[in-house]
């Protein structure tokens, strides 16, 4: 058994591209747009994920043992909207090694993302995704030391 993807559901392409591809620095692989099931799919990994895994067979295959998150996309419906997403409990978190801890928490910052649990300990962090998915930040290696701001930030809502 070989693992594929995590698929989450999205409300707004743009904005959740932002955040994974351009907050989180998330490359996106493919997209499939489905006019018939009005649904788009883009498959996003990381670019360290990438270089380790195999050459891609052809178009519309990957690589098996490359993570992949799969971000759905369900077209408005012309009379009612966009769908609304609700989290469910038996859903937790999505997580990512990151190679700075603080550099990846000020870009987020500065892009507009609140950091629900701050990195004080140097080790983790915690945000939510334009569609309230927790997203887990872990530093590769170490913890790195301990530094203001981080360390006096307190929490914010659930994550």
């Amino acid at each position: 058994m070989n693992f594929l993807h995590t698929m989450l559901r999205i409300t707004n392409i743009k904005e959740s591209l932002d955040f994974y591809c351009g907050g989180l620095g998330l490359k996106e692989l493919r997209r499939y747009e489905n006019e018939e099931g009005r649904f788009t799919l883009i498959f996003l990994a990381s670019h360290e994920d990438i270089d380790m895994a195999a050459a891609f067979d052809n178009e519309t295959s990957f690589p098996i043992g490359l993570p992949m998150i799969e971000l759905t996309f369900n077209w408005p419906s012309k009379d009612l909207g966009a769908e609304p997403l609700e989290g469910g409990r038996n859903f937790g978190h999505i997580a990512y090694q990151v190679d700075n801890i603080y550099d990846t928490c000020e870009r987020l910052l500065k892009r507009g993302v609140m950091i629900s649990r701050p990195p004080r300990d140097g080790r983790m962090a915690f945000v939510k995704s334009p569609d309230n998915i927790s997203v887990e930040l872990l530093q590769k290696g170490k913890s790195l030391p301990i530094k203001t701001p981080w360390s006096k930030m307190g929490n914010f809502g659930e994550w």
